[in-house]
C-alpha cells in the first residue's frame, strides 16, 4: 500500500468512530481526487429517502469510482463527509459503512454538518483522496 495510516498515542482512539488521526503518502504517489457523492443509482436519482440507504450508496458510489482507475477502498487516505442536519444518531450508519469499508485500519475524516445539500432529498454527501501505490 502506498500509504500508512497512523493513530498515535496520547490520541484517543477514533476507529470506533470511523475514521483515523493521521495518514501519511510518501513523494511521488499518484493521487486520485473523487468528487462528492450521493446516494444516487446509475440515473443520478436518489435510491432511498432513508439516510442509512443513502450513506450506504453513497459508499459503494465511491467504490465504482476508484474502480474506474484501477483503484479500490483500501486506498483511500481521506474522507469528507457532509451530512445534512447531523445528529448523534447519524454517526452510526455513517461509522458502520466505514467498518464494512476498512475494518479497523479506516481513512482519516472530517464530517460537516450543513443545512442542505446539491438537491433537497440528498441527505449525505462523501468524498474521497486515494494513492495509486
Amino acid at each position: 500500500m502506498a500509504h500508512a495510516i497512523v493513530n498515535p498515542d496520547g490520541l484517543h482512539d477514533p476507529v470506533p468512530f470511523g475514521y483515523s488521526h493521521t495518514a501519511a503518502v510518501p513523494a511521488g504517489t499518484e493521487l486520485v481526487f473523487v468528487a462528492g457523492q450521493y446516494g444516487s443509482g446509475p440515473d443520478g436519482a436518489v435510491v432511498s429517502a432513508d439516510f442509512a440507504e443513502q450513506v450506504k450508496r453513497a459508499f459503494h458510489n465511491i467504490g465504482v469510482a476508484l474502480a474506474a482507475h484501477g483503484l479500490d477502498l483500501g486506498h483511500v487516505v481521506q474522507l469528507r463527509t457532509y451530512v445534512v442536519d447531523h445528529d448523534l444518531g447519524k454517526l452510526g450508519p455513517i461509522a458502520a459503512a466505514v467498518r464494512e469499508g476498512w475494518g479497523s485500519k479506516p481513512p482519516t475524516q472530517t464530517l460537516v454538518g450543513v443545512a442542505s445539500l446539491a438537491a433537497p432529498d440528498v441527505l449525505f454527501e462523501i468524498e474521497a483522496l486515494a494513492a495509486r501505490p
